[in-house]
């Protein structure tokens, strides 16, 4: 999405109340809708990757989901299977499974975020406009690098968020 697309501005129960271009809502710190999916591959590993420079919000920093904003008359669901698509270059992906939904507040940014997983063993070819580097890690091997590289702040949220939900079972 650029910063010029239409999207929803919602409430604190995430009952939409209005619309907004994304650079503006962003700028104001309007809150609205995102869209979290974990990838595994075939052997359970976790898609990371690190967002390119040229990234409006969270340039440059690693990520263990994909995902992005949903769009202005969007389901999460919706955005869900659009971006996890689109980052991973991949078609034929099958409909991210809905697993929790949390409000994402820091100093600049509120969202809700409804996080998703979901099993690729098609081949990736992630859209380099989006992704600098990429790999599959194992969660040992992702739990290795979370105080070592710098993390997107709310992926971070989402992953421990997730971490909790499964029982911090991987």
């Amino acid at each position: 999405m650029s910063a010029d697309e239409i999207i929803d501005i919602v409430d604190e129960q995430d009952r939409v109340t209005g619309q907004s271009p994304r650079g503006e809502a962003y700028r104001l710190g309007l809150r609205h809708r995102c869209a979290f999916v974990q990838v595994t591959d075939g052997e359970g590993r976790i898609f990371v990757h690190r967002r390119t420079p040229t990234k409006q919000v969270y340039p440059s920093l690693y990520d263990m989901f994909v995902g992005g904003v949903v769009g202005a008359g969007e389901s999460y669901d919706e955005a869900a299977l659009r971006e996890a698509s689109e980052e991973l270059g991949v078609t034929g992906l099958a409909q991210p499974v809905p697993l929790f939904k949390f409000l994402y507040e820091s100093g600049r940014h509120c969202w809700w975020s409804y996080v998703y997983e979901v099993r690729c063993e098609l081949p990736v070819r992630p859209q380099v406009e989006e992704v600098d580097w990429h790999g599959f890690l194992t969660e040992e091997e992702l739990a290795e690098r979370l105080d070592r590289w710098e993390w997107v702040p709310d992926g971070r949220v989402a992953h421990d968020r997730l971490r909790e939900f499964r029982g911090s079972r991987p």
